[in-house]
């Protein structure tokens, strides 16, 4: 079967390349886009008093404002750990959590946010001042299920069971009634020191210039925090709850246990990283327009913290996040190399299976084949030189086409072979012709 070949005009061949680069250029552009796209992530918040809500929403509204990224859509769970529980259950992508509360094994840390600080707070006058004067008393526990890790603790290290201490659960909203009610004897809260949660304290007591709340210290703080459980140490300052005169008059020590920003451990590292990166940058800009925002910090990044950190968040804190480069520089180096070398591997199995495009060169060889039948009719030799300048031209221009070409050299042997042989017979019917002339005249 015969080929042709096809030789498209200029603007056909530039009108397909601008296509083809319109192509490459829009895939381009669909490619940049979808690397580019926001990744919207839930996040599930829960407080006393809404304020985890507020401070995601401020986050969630500044990654907007500066067209982050990373976006976050805040989902009200109501409590703390309403909120760990819609985590552990997949309901939400991150979520803000006490360290203590719900199931957080597939947790990891992005942030810290606050700490909360245990209180033991008995009212004025009380005669309650030590965790072993609670033999024998009820402790209202202020928000109930969220606060039985801190009492767990507590009944281990003091053996509150055997000193028939009863630890009841109060609504934040009936705590001041069950302790003028005296149905409890102590409070047990876990609130950030903050004005708002201060305020709220000092509000479930009737205070006078010479009656104060008695805060009872934990003294063996640092013995439950050493089984490196969710608890720490730590000393709540000497006025914290007055100035003048100070309330507490000096420092107490007590526990206290972290609120983080936590993600799934299978949250992609650089989303994590990008995350907890543009987080401590809002903190940065609006933390002196929002004191809510000052609890924001660093994860524990300790390798055998209770809460493990994200290694994204790590890679950010530790300044030994990727770049662009460092994450996809092999691929975009080796990318045109492989492809290069596949090209190559095709092209070569292509050629041993003997499947080849036509052959330019395959028209032209077709057009001296028929040559040679009309050079044996020929009777004229105007006739002869028309063929030789119908041979002449053809071979000029196969020549010119495959000029440069790495099969060029075999298909012009080829054609020079062909020619020669035309040439030949042309030779050959010119000696006859002439012979034939020459006896014509003799004869006549």
């Amino acid at each position: 079967m015969k080929s042709l070949q096809i030789e498209l005009p200029f603007w056909v061949r530039a009108v397909l390349l601008a296509g083809v680069f319109c192509i490459v250029a829009g895939a381009g552009l669909i490619a940049y886009r979808f690397y580019q796209r926001p990744v919207t992530l839930t996040v599930a918040v829960g407080s006393l008093d809404g304020e985890a809500r507020q401070v995601a929403s401020l986050i969630a509204g500044r990654l907007a404002t500066i067209e982050s990224p990373e976006r976050l859509k805040v989902v009200n769970s109501g409590s703390v750990l309403d909120a760990a529980k819609a985590f552990a259950s997949g309901q939400a992508d991150l979520a803000v959590v006490r360290a203590d509360v719900g199931d957080l094994s597939q947790a990891r840390t992005v942030v810290m946010t606050a700490h909360g600080v245990v209180m033991l707070v008995a009212p004025p006058g009380s005669s309650i001042t030590s965790i072993a004067k609670l033999r024998d008393h009820t402790v209202g526990v202020v928000g109930g299920e969220i606060n039985h890790g801190v009492v767990e603790a507590l009944k281990k290290e003091y053996d509150l069971g055997r000193a028939n201490v009863t630890f009841k659960d109060i609504a934040p909203a009936d705590a001041r009634r069950a302790v003028q009610a005296r149905e409890v004897a102590v409070l047990l809260l876990v609130v950030p020191l903050t004005d708002r949660y201060l305020s709220f304290v000092k509000g479930l007591f009737r205070e006078s210039a010479n009656s104060q709340p008695v805060l009872i210290p934990i003294d063996s703080a640092g013995a439950i925090a050493d089984v490196k459980g969710p608890y720490e140490s730590f000393d709540i300052p000497k006025g914290t709850l007055r100035g003048a005169p100070p309330v507490p008059d000096d420092d107490v020590t007590t526990l206290r246990v972290g609120y983080y920003l936590v993600a799934n451990r299978h949250l992609n590292a650089t989303v994590a990283a990008d995350l907890a990166k543009k987080i401590m940058g809002v903190r940065r800009d609006l933390v002196g327009e929002e004191p809510l925002l000052s609890g924001l910090a660093a994860p524990e990044l300790d390798a055998d913290a209770y809460l493990s950190v994200h290694p994204g968040a790590a890679a950010f804190f530790n300044g030994t996040q990727e770049s662009f480069m460092d994450r996809y520089g092999n691929a975009i180096y080796l990318t045109p190399m492989a492809l290069g070398a596949l090209a190559s591997m095709f092209a070569a199995a292509w050629r041993f299976l003997g499947v080849r495009a036509n052959e330019a060169a395959h028209p032209t060889l077709d057009a001296f084949c028929v040559l040679p039948g009309r050079i044996r009719d020929i009777d004229d030799e105007t006739e002869l030189r028309a063929i030789e300048d119908e041979v002449d031209g053809i071979l000029r221009a196969q020549l010119a086409r495959t000029a440069g070409q790495e099969e060029g050299a075999s298909e012009a042997q080829a054609l020079i072979a062909a020619a020669h042989r035309l040439d030949n017979l042309i030779h050959h019917r010119r000696t006859l012709l002439t012979a034939r002339a020459a006896a014509n005249g003799t004869t006549a």
